[in-house]
């Protein structure tokens, strides 16, 4: 009997450990509105990957990688690689972080975001957007994106709030990246890292 019950704390102890490991580097989302049409629609459900944007402060990875320096001024050093341009992301809304938002990744720390003439501009050239709705119907003079920043836009430019209404997101307010579509069933698809080349 004492063998039998042991067997089975030992198993809800692995599953509870097992359910955190989980919790730490995986978190569902659901997509509430319309700002990441065509990509994404209201009541899809994602995947989120944790893991991927893990980071710690400069001093404990140099204790591993005694060269290890932060890349955009500010103590973080990403432990595998921070977010890329074309990234869609999930984060804290910086004005109520009670709320989680989703978007794409458009500028990061250092470059200059502006939009005008229906498009999209970083460091002065156009990106060439696909994946979006429309072509933006508004304009936004450039903004330097600050060191541990990112500039988000929904790729249904013209019915999203996002960093051209609010300003940028900070790298500790991102929760992960959007890694899979599950729900509904047929609208299952991976959402690959660094989709956006370089302008």
């Amino acid at each position: 009997m004492k063998a039998a019950l042991r067997d089975i704390f030992e198993t809800l102890i692995l599953t509870v450990i097992i359910f955190l490991i989980v919790q730490s580097v995986v978190k569902n989302f659901k997509v509430e509105g319309t700002s990441m049409e065509p990509t994404l629609h209201n009541n899809e459900l994602l995947l989120v990957d944790k893991a991927v944007y893990w980071s710690v402060s400069q001093n404990a990875a140099q204790i591993v990688s005694p060269n290890a320096r932060s890349t955009d001024g500010t103590n973080q050093v990403f432990v595998f690689h921070g977010p890329q341009r074309g990234d869609i992301i999930v984060f804290k809304y910086p004005r109520d972080p009670s709320r989680d938002f989703i978007k794409r990744v458009i500028g990061l720390p250092g470059d200059v975001v502006a939009i005008h003439d229906q498009h999209v501009f970083v460091n002065g050239r156009a990106l060439v957007e696909p994946y979006i709705m429309a072509a933006p119907d508004y304009t936004m003079a450039p903004v330097r994106v600050p060191p541990g920043q990112f500039f988000v836009l929904g790729d249904n430019r013209n019915d999203s709030s996002d960093s051209h209404v609010w300003g940028t997101v900070p790298a500790f307010d991102i929760i992960g990246q959007a890694w899979v579509s599950y729900w509904p069933l047929g609208d299952w698809q991976f959402f690959p890292s660094s989709a956006m080349a370089a302008p």
